[in-house]
């Protein structure tokens, strides 16, 4: 399994997002410091249910739960947009 397939199924088990889209960023930041040890950057885009109520700081937090130790040895950078389902426009 590939580190991108193992933060999408970390997200996907903990989180059961109604929308997860992951985004590996890690060529654009080929050359910087922090990718030079071979932790990748990355972008999610993360809809559910939990995050119904809870300020931005709350969300992160939980994404980062999800992910983790993989922060700490495979993903050097996540970007996180996390929205509730009321936030969707329909």
């Amino acid at each position: 399994m590939t580190r991108y397939e193992r933060i999408l199924e970390k997200l996907t088990e903990t989180l059961r997002p109604i929308d997860c889209q992951l985004h590996d960023d890690s060529e654009s930041h080929r050359g910087h410091a922090g990718a030079a040890g071979g932790a990748g950057h990355y972008s999610v885009r993360i809809v559910c249910q939990q995050f119904e109520g809870l300020n931005r700081i709350s969300r992160h937090r939980l994404v980062y739960d999800a992910v983790g130790d993989m922060m700490q040895t495979e993903i050097h950078a996540l970007n996180i947009v996390a929205l509730s389902p009321s936030e969707i426009p329909t």
